[in-house]
């Protein structure tokens, strides 16, 4: 794993990444599966993905975000605080990846993240965009393995549009 330090957000790395990666996970990372209606992997996929677009792992101070020798932060694992992390990196300009939410699909490009709500209210599934079609952004994901699907989630009761940055 390369721990560069950048100023950067590297949309390209990242969405090659997603590209390489997203029907065959990456074996260097441990691969949350399904368990009953818990789990899954998609945000340990996003995250890869940040990573390989040169987002810094964060290990200490006031948020954390980071995965090392099989073990990993929350925030690394999971959507609803993966996305805690980026806003709050933003919100107080902290040292890592941030997202700043967007209103509208058409403000996104290569490399951003839609997060999704479902009908309890918590967010619970993260993407990352690597393609457009008519307009539109594409998604790829784990859980399930999809490359380039549209980004509609039916069972979203809403969807939250995060640009990234460094």
């Amino acid at each position: 794993m390369d721990y560069r330090i950048t100023s950067t957000y590297s949309r390209s790395k990242a969405v090659n990444y997603a590209i390489k990666h997203a029907k065959n996970p990456n074996p260097a990372y441990r691969y949350f599966p399904v368990v009953g209606d818990n789990g899954g992997d998609c945000t340990n996929f996003t995250s890869q993905c940040l990573f390989a677009g040169v987002a810094p792992m964060i290990f200490s101070g006031k948020n954390i975000w980071w995965y090392k020798n099989h073990g990993w932060s929350i925030s690394w694992a999971t959507a609803h605080s993966l996305y805690w992390y980026l806003k709050i990196n933003a919100h107080d300009n902290l040292y890592g990846a941030k997202g700043r939410e967007v209103s509208s699909s058409s403000l996104l490009e290569k490399g951003d993240i839609i997060f999704y709500r479902n009908q309890r209210g918590k967010i619970t599934h993260s993407a990352m965009i690597t393609s457009f079609k008519n307009g539109s952004p594409l998604i790829s994901q784990h859980t399930p393995e999809v490359l380039n699907i549209s980004y509609i989630k039916p069972w979203a009761s809403k969807m939250y549009f995060m640009k990234i940055s460094l």
